[in-house]
């Protein structure tokens, strides 16, 4: 039986490179995000690998989309094998400066998203003893300033996998918090401001991130071997670890890489 592949956020960075990747091994994908023109880009090129394909519009903050995006994959592929939560927006702006509807809207796609989006898989996930995949950060292993709505989502997002995976030792279920570093990716381009809107630009140099395409073989390897999680650059490994043993340490650390970005909130 050919086994599915359920993506969020697979409209461009790390989610287009994990469609990418499945359609190679070729797998049932279904991928889901709000641009269903950009998703048809990434469709053709995951057929001409030999995938079959379904597309489908989903906003992962409401979850009435997200029940659509179970049931459409249900109705064509009538199992599910891996969920990966992937779906997400990231924000620059200093709490204090910052509306709070900013980070509403950051735990509406990164962390509801998620809920909605599992909650509806799981009844399936359970019956092919699947996997359920976060796609978090290091920002969800250390408070990361001028991303006080982004590293919220993701701890909050850490706390729920890691309750889902307890809640399911017995069942068979495979739960993966995977942590890349800094990705080359739109999500800064599209970070929000302190009003909401996209700040356009990166602060980061892009080049010399880690590829979105070594990101999404670094899950899919995780999800193969059914780690639990994993840490991608060494980076995330040294904060993971240190953070541990010296936090505030790692705070001052922190707070001196941010106020080297470009056009630094500090």
């Amino acid at each position: 039986m050919n086994k599915t592949v359920v993506i969020t956020g697979a409209s461009s960075g790390i989610g287009a490179a994990l469609a990418i990747e499945y359609a190679k091994k070729k797998w049932q994908i279904v991928l889901a995000a709000r641009s269903v023109e950009k998703l048809n880009e990434i469709a053709k090129e995951c057929e001409n690998l030999g995938a079959k394909i379904l597309v489908t519009s989903c906003d992962v903050s409401k979850k009435t989309d997200c029940e659509n995006l179970i049931n459409q994959t249900i109705e064509k592929f009538k199992h599910i094998d891996v969920l990966i939560n992937n779906a997400g927006i990231s924000m620059r702006a200093l709490f204090n400066d910052c509306k709070t509807d900013v980070l509403e809207q950051l735990m509406a796609v990164n962390f509801w998203g998620a809920v909605y989006c599992t909650k509806y898989a799981l009844p399936y996930l359970l019956k092919t003893k699947g996997s359920v995949v976060g796609v978090s950060s290091i920002a969800g292993i250390k408070g990361l300033p001028a991303r006080t709505g982004y590293s919220a989502s993701k701890f909050a997002l850490h706390g729920f996998l890691e309750s889902l995976r307890i809640e399911n030792l017995k069942t068979g279920l495979h739960v993966l918090i995977a942590c890349p570093g800094y990705t080359a990716s739109n999500i800064r381009n599209s970070a929000l401001n302190s009003n909401g809107n996209a700040q356009s630009e990166s602060p980061l140099n892009e080049q010399k991130l880690m590829s979105a395409e070594k990101v999404a073989t670094n899950i899919i390897a995780a999800i193969e071997k059914r780690k639990s999680y994993t840490y991608m650059s060494l980076e995330g490994k040294m904060l993971y670890y240190l953070n541990k043993f010296f936090p505030l340490l790692m705070d001052k650390i922190v707070y001196n890489k941010v106020s080297k970005e470009t056009n630094s909130p500090f």
